[in-house]
């Protein structure tokens, strides 16, 4: 599991310089349909070879009227309870502040690493200015430059240390499928997870947000081994009330990129909202496999047409992932819960499926035959190989003479013939296009 580093300090002392610094702004696969994704304030980050999750802490707190002190008392709480590493950014130019000080009076006694660092020190004749800092009692005062990159790579050195080397979960041969429950609070997610468990695994109550940490439970089922994670509820930003739900957001990503497939649990009566839509969202940027959970399902007025209708109304909200299969179930009753397992195995197949050099480009050439990409400057924009370069979620790059002209329409256009012609109708499919090299042309 990727172990989660949080940036904490008051406004304006560079946390999100830094956190852009530490992300080298690879945040996300942009999306065609706007809105899809939620505000940005983590990112998937790599330092050394390790991977982590990079958190802004300060992107997480709504507008409110409550003091600066009272945010940054809230921001440390945070990172203490659900960071594993916490960076204590400070700033030099103005130098300690009352508000600092508290903050590190709330991060005495924490059982995990703590890095204090001043920030804004863009060369040697500031480096004086940090010297008041040594004041809070900690050994170690990191100075750097976020905005210059100065210092960046002796501190990293050091919470490097804290970051575990990558590992494989699993003995080889032994990997089960890992699922992820996703969604809002509230929608009965513990509920589908006990049910589908068989026996009271998690706390099942009405109040949202009673999940708050990820639980993970391995299972078999007709010989097939499973590693089911149960995760808190996401919710807007602006209705977080409580502390811990923020970092529920948290503990749901870590679900998301480090499961195969994702039930993302909507309630039936709601329908597909918008908040739901950005939480589907999450697994397109990651790649992950989405199923469409419409959950109690036993509490709605049915006739012939209920189910097309709610299908389509759906999928016009997420027309980004329209490959996403949808199942009714009502994890009360067990209505249909069995049933999930089927869309999972015909899911997974696609998901891991790889398709021969020779078959893609085949289709290729008939595709450009009858419907080759836009001219760029009065020249044929030639696309002259494809190639599948990985599955989980199936990858394929395309080598052309110029990839920033090709119009995301035409991308849209081609990762539909794939879906047709390789029945990729349930997973998720990713296209990208590479600028040819003189060895590719040859």
């Amino acid at each position: 599991m990727k172990p989660v580093i949080a940036i904490i300090g008051r406004p304006n002392v560079g946390k999100s310089t830094l956190f852009n610094r530490l992300s080298q702004k690879n945040k996300a696969i942009v999306i065609d349909e706007p809105g899809a994704t939620r505000d940005r304030n983590y990112a998937d980050s790599t330092w050394y070879g390790k991977d982590f999750i990079l958190i802004d802490t300060g992107g997480f707190e709504p507008a409110s009227a409550e003091t600066i002190l009272v945010q940054m008392r809230e921001q440390a709480r945070l990172a203490m309870e659900e960071a594993d590493i916490i960076i204590f950014l400070m700033d030099g130019r103005e130098g300690l502040t009352p508000s600092d000080r508290e903050i590190t009076n709330i991060l005495r006694g924490v059982e995990k690493p703590v890095f204090f660092v001043v920030n804004k020190i863009d060369g040697p004749k500031q480096e004086t200015q940090t010297y008041e800092f040594y004041e809070l009692g900690t050994e170690r005062i990191y100075s750097i430059s976020a905005q210059h990159g100065l210092g960046i790579h002796e501190f990293m050195e050091d919470v490097d240390l804290h970051i575990a080397s990558p590992a494989e979960e699993f003995p080889a041969g032994e990997r089960p499928i890992k699922i992820a429950v996703i969604g809002k609070p509230n929608v009965g997610k513990s509920s589908l997870v006990n049910k589908i468990l068989g026996y009271e695994r998690t706390i099942v109550n009405p109040i949202p947000g009673t999940t708050r940490d990820a639980i993970d439970t391995p299972f078999e089922l007709n010989g097939k081994k499973y590693l089911l994670v149960d995760t808190a509820g996401i919710r807007r930003k602006s209705r977080v009330t409580h502390v811990l739900e923020k970092y529920s957001i948290v503990q749901a990503l870590k679900a998301i990129n480090r499961c195969d497939i994702a039930l993302l649990v909507i309630d039936a009566e709601e329908g597909m909202t918008e908040q739901d839509a950005k939480i589907a969202g999450l697994t397109v940027e990651k790649g992950v496999a989405c199923i469409i959970v419409v959950n109690k399902w036993d509490v709605i007025d049915k006739d012939n047409s209920t189910v097309g209708n709610y299908v389509r109304d759906v999928k016009e909200t997420t027309k980004f992932m329209d490959y996403a299969p949808i199942i009714f179930v009502s994890a009360l009753t067990g209505q249909r819960v069995s049933k999930i397992f089927d869309v999972i195995e015909t899911v997974l197949i696609q998901y891991t499926k790889r398709v021969s050099t020779a078959e893609i480009n085949r289709l290729v050439r008939d595709v450009l035959t009858s419907n080759p990409p836009a001219r760029h400057q009065n020249r044929a924009n030639t696309l002259s190989y494809v190639t599948q370069v990985s599955s989980a979620p199936p990858t394929f790059v395309f080598f052309v003479r110029e990839p920033r002209a090709i119009h995301f329409s035409y991308r849209r256009f081609l990762t539909n013939r794939i879906r047709e012609a390789f029945g990729f109708d349930q997973s998720p499919i990713r296209v990208i296009f590479r600028k040819k090299s003189r060895s590719t042309e040859e």
